[in-house]
């Protein structure tokens, strides 16, 4: 989703990071809505929020084969959405801890790393530790 909105649509990760926040998919995401979980793509949400037409941008979309090079952006967006499921805790107070620009400027080291040390360190960032008996591992 932000891989799409920074490469093809050409926000910049902060200003569609905070209309994200803004929008109804926090909510769906974080009650596991399966329409959005499992039924949207991250294309199809960076459209809607964005509020474009995919028809719009199809042949674009088509030319460049929407390639998704697992830049920084589209790391940060997995790893949050990981985070967000794994802490239980919604988007909105991860972006306190941390917004999306330094999430994005996490991407290294951490993308070479087990999720679960991003994991950590956003629980850090959070200030509150998470003991690792809870959380299964």
């Amino acid at each position: 989703m932000i891989d799409v909105a920074v490469y093809y649509l050409g926000y910049k990760a902060a200003d569609f990071y905070d209309s994200f926040l803004k929008s109804n998919y926090p909510h769906k995401f974080e009650n596991g809505d399966p329409f959005t979980v499992w039924g949207k793509s991250g294309t199809e949400i960076a459209f809607d929020i964005a509020k474009k037409d995919i028809g719009e941008y199809r042949n674009q979309l088509s030319e460049s084969g929407l390639k998704l090079h697992r830049s920084p952006e589209y790391w940060a967006g997995w790893s949050l959405a990981y985070y967000q499921w794994f802490s239980n805790k919604s988007f909105s107070e991860i972006n306190k801890a941390a917004d999306i620009n330094k999430i994005i400027n996490l991407y290294n080291p951490y993308h070479e790393m087990d999720i679960r040390q991003f994991c950590d360190k956003m629980d850090s960032l959070a200030g509150k530790k998470i003991d690792n008996y809870n959380r299964g591992y």
